[in-house]
């Protein structure tokens, strides 16, 4: 059996419905251009207010997936 390699990259998920909602759909998009992604890690989360209410949220998520062997 090979030794898996992973990588990781970050991204960033916007919502205006809530840090679920933001970790949710970038998953989903990056889930369109990586493979096999096996876990996520919020590395931050932030938010921007008008009118002092919550208007929207970043959420940066790191994103690990395995390496395509190549052989």
């Amino acid at each position: 059996m090979a030794d898996n390699i992973y990588s990781k990259t970050e991204i960033v998920g916007t919502s205006e419905k809530g840090v679920d909602d933001a970790i949710q759909g970038a998953i989903k998009r990056a889930s369109e251009t990586l493979r096999e992604i096996g876990w996520f890690e919020v590395s931050e989360i932030r938010g921007h207010v008008e009118d002092g209410k919550v208007h929207h949220y970043q959420v940066t998520l790191k994103v690990g997936f395995a390496l395509e062997d190549t052989k």
